[in-house]
């Protein structure tokens, strides 16, 4: 995976949470369309993470990547 693949790969992934997340917020966290989103969201993350895995150790930028994609989700139910 060379850093152009990277960088097309971060983005993806950062275009994909965004359209599940605004999903989520307009038609619910349990929608059909939320959770489609949800689980090509999945793919992604995963393809990414065995591309990365060709490299013994992760470089920083994956690392911020990976941290910046954490996500809290606000409670539903109070």
């Amino acid at each position: 995976m060379d850093s152009y693949n990277s960088s097309e790969m971060l983005n993806a992934i950062k275009v994909k949470r965004a359209m599940m997340i605004n999903c989520a917020n307009t038609k619910g966290f349990t929608s059909e369309e939320t959770i489609k989103y949800s689980q090509e969201l999945d793919v992604l993350i995963n393809e990414y993470q065995k591309a990365s895995q060709q490299f013994s150790r992760p470089t920083e930028e994956v690392k911020f990547a990976f941290n910046q994609m954490v996500m809290i989700w606000p409670k539903v139910f109070v």
